[in-house]
């Protein structure tokens, strides 16, 4: 009961920023995942939340589709596939991640806390500088709540816009996602995936 109460005070805070059972069940017919019986208690403050409301989803993340398959980025792109002339939205045409770690990550059922824009002061600055003082979230996290959002509200998160995250290919370098819409025109439409490379020993002038 006490859960119960805590999530409703959360959804009159959060409002059309709230993503819960009730809503993945609404989007169930075009997404249809796991919802589990026993929801998971929402780990953030009241505080935190008000002070969030406006800027951020609460979205309820699940760990499986409804056939028991793993909510991984392998399975979303499957599941969206990869050709806006088919079907949107879907994911950019890559393929270099394919048998990377991070793209066979499982989501873990819980609250997610995700910004549905970048920090302006964050703009253009790499984060390895400033790791030990920031929170990132997994890709698996960001590409799930951006297909999600989608389906609860119709709406873009990061139209233009790329998105730092925890995660690093094998190589060490970090995966940074997002930005559906190429501003120039020029690449097609797609969730994107990319790993920014770090400079090395290796790497210079002739």
């Amino acid at each position: 009961m006490e859960g119960t109460s805590i999530i409703n005070i959360a959804k009159g805070i959060f409002g059309n920023n709230f993503i819960g059972v009730d809503e993945l069940e609404m989007i169930k017919s075009s997404f249809d995942i796991n919802i589990p019986e026993n929801v998971p208690e929402i780990p953030f403050g009241i505080n935190e939340m008000i002070s969030k409301k406006d800027n951020y989803l609460l979205i309820l993340g699940v760990s499986n589709f409804s056939n028991k398959v793993p909510m991984t980025l392998e399975n979303l792109r499957l599941f969206f596939g990869i050709n806006p002339n088919h079907q949107e939205p879907c994911f950019y045409n890559q393929d270099w991640y394919l048998n990377e770690l991070f793209f066979k990550r499982k989501l873990e059922t819980k609250w997610l806390l995700i910004r549905k824009s970048v920090f302006d002061d964050s703009r253009g600055k790499d984060p390895e500088r400033h790791i030990n003082e920031i929170i990132l979230p997994y890709a698996i996290e960001c590409a799930y709540s951006f297909f999600i959002y989608w389906l609860h509200a119709c709406d873009y998160l990061w139209k233009n816009d790329y998105v730092w995250c925890k995660d690093l290919d094998e190589a060490g370098d970090r995966i940074y996602v997002g930005r559906y819409f190429d501003p120039l025109g020029i690449s097609k439409n797609g969730f994107s995936i990319h790993r920014h490379l770090k400079i090395r020993d290796n790497y210079g002038n002739i």
